[in-house]
């Protein structure tokens, strides 16, 4: 069974109750009840995590080398300040999805560049929640298609 690793990064713990005219009212645990169904209905495991800590996300990708075939992350702020979080991306070898809830480019300027799209496979922005399964089903049909 391929296992999936999902990082949500800083103030993602938040949703439902930050800037909802921005990010929207579902919660980082609705998104995790979905994607949860989703991995069951198509035979994937999903590990689903989060961290406001710069290290402990890149903890958790180092660790999905050895256990996951795959990597959906939203990192949050770090985004667009983290060369160590796209250092860690780039020595995982599966596919690799960066996800954002809102159209980052539709918002200030610091928000448009980000270290971590040259290293990922696709790019869903502006998606709101359902950014989350559309990455999830991407990154199965490429697990699919390398088999």
């Amino acid at each position: 069974m391929s296992c999936i690793m999902i990082i949500n990064g800083p103030n993602l713990n938040l949703l439902g109750k930050r800037e909802p005219e921005i990010y929207g009212t579902t919660t980082l645990a609705e998104i995790q009840d979905s994607c949860q169904k989703l991995a069951d209905e198509r035979g994937v495991e999903l590990e689903f995590l989060q961290s406001n800590h710069e290290g402990a996300i890149i903890d958790w990708i180092h660790e999905a080398r050895e256990r996951c075939d795959a990597i959906l992350i939203n990192p949050g702020a770090f985004t667009h300040t983290s060369v160590a979080i796209r250092d860690a991306l780039s020595a995982f070898n599966g596919p690799k999805v960066e996800c954002h809830l809102s159209n980052v480019h539709t918002r200030e300027e610091f928000r448009h560049h980000s270290y971590i799209s040259p290293v990922v496979n696709s790019i869903i922005i502006g998606a709101g929640w359902r950014g989350y399964p559309m990455g999830l089903n991407y990154l199965i049909d490429s697990l699919a298609d390398k088999k």
